[in-house]
């Protein structure tokens, strides 16, 4: 394959908890090593029934407010009828039809185009699985 497009699995330890994990340091370490200067797409993409891709601010509490709206807008009580796993686990299979499984961002001189405080982040409500993957994979000019 050319290097026209470059994929990498990441392995991320999400843990037992709901969790936004920050993967915008992992996204410009991927490009550094691949993009080369390129301009091109980064796509983000977890290959996961239970979790997403949200592009926000971390670390003056959006990431909490986020997964509290979440809470609010997907309880983890019996509603659902996916009833397999911990209580509420249903609600983590309607998770990426809120929040995608993907993301696609725009890549300039091989440098991720996020505003200032915006951040590549992993969301996971599932505590039953502590365990991810999250492909990157770019695609630029050869």
């Amino acid at each position: 394959m050319s290097d026209a497009f470059t994929t990498r699995v990441l392995n991320v330890a999400s843990g037992s908890q709901e969790t936004v994990v920050d993967l915008t340091h992992d996204c410009e370490a991927f490009l550094r090593d691949t993009a080369a200067g390129r301009d091109g797409l980064l796509n983000v993409f977890v290959p996961h029934a239970t979790a997403g891709v949200a592009i926000i601010e971390t670390g003056a509490g959006s990431d909490d407010d986020l997964l509290a709206a979440l809470h609010t807008l997907l309880p983890a009580d019996d509603r659902w009828q996916h009833r397999h796993g911990s209580p509420g686990h249903g609600r983590d299979h309607v998770l990426p039809a809120v929040v995608p499984p993907h993301a696609t961002l725009p890549v300039v001189d091989g440098r991720l185009q996020l505003g200032t405080w915006q951040s590549v982040c992993l969301v996971d409500t599932n505590r039953d699985n502590p365990n991810r993957q999250v492909r990157l994979s770019f695609l630029g000019a050869a």
